[in-house]
């Protein structure tokens, strides 16, 4: 027990303040490189304003369009799934919510746990069944890269070791609650380094679209 009891220690103490480190650099560092990229200067008269239709565009992809989903229905409907679940473990989850009132002050009402752990087991049925259509379709096997089984590993391994430590699945206790720490340390380290970044930058982007639509009085 001693072990286990150091080794969640050692995650929650000084490899927590590494991975947030790292994280916080690396992200920063990755929005500056966008930053400098700028654009250039677009001198063609504006026939509308660029804000709200970068707004407006950020929303309207944030849902897939029905050609996409008539191409690719199982990528929107499992992508959405596990997604959605993600976020509501993430953020929805009591403990979670205690972990980000500690760093930021910010606290908002919890989902009851039973429902927290019914999420989350749809959500790693959800990603198994990612794994699988990549690891069998044609197209995907052929473009897969190193990166994306990574990501994928890391992101699966956050949901299911804290499936596994809520339900104390792994004895002794400290120990499966440190490997759930210490997963998503590592998500948070690979996050600004990998395509986790699109977690930011796809908002980003889809602005810029946008906006750059909106100028020329055109709908992206």
């Amino acid at each position: 027990m001693s072990g286990s009891m150091e080794f969640l220690l050692w995650t929650k103490g000084p490899m927590f303040n590494i991975a947030i480190t790292i994280f916080a650099i690396g992200l920063l560092v990755r929005i500056a490189e966008i930053v400098m990229l700028g654009r250039k200067k677009n001198f063609a008269e504006a026939r509308a304003g660029e804000w709200l239709p970068g707004l407006r565009t950020m929303l309207t992809r944030t849902v897939a369009d029905p050609g996409t989903f008539q191409r690719a229905p199982f990528n929107v409907v499992v992508g959405w799934i596990w997604h959605i679940g993600f976020l509501i473990v993430l953020l929805l989850f009591l403990p979670h919510i205690a972990l980000i009132e500690s760093l930021t002050g910010l606290s908002w009402p919890a989902l009851p746990n039973p429902i927290i752990s019914l999420v989350t087991a749809v959500t790693l049925v959800a990603l198994l069944a990612t794994l699988v259509h990549r690891m069998t379709h044609p197209v995907k096997r052929r473009i897969s890269t190193v990166e994306d089984y990574i990501v994928w590993a890391v992101v699966f391994a956050v949901v299911l070791t804290g499936w596994l430590a809520y339900y104390r699945l792994v004895h002794p206790y400290p120990l499966i609650l440190g490997m759930h720490i210490l997963a998503a340390e590592i998500m948070l380290i690979l996050l600004p380094f990998t395509k986790l970044t699109h977690i930011f930058t796809a908002f980003i982007a889809r602005w810029y679209n946008g906006a750059a639509f909106g100028r020329k009085g055109v709908q992206s």
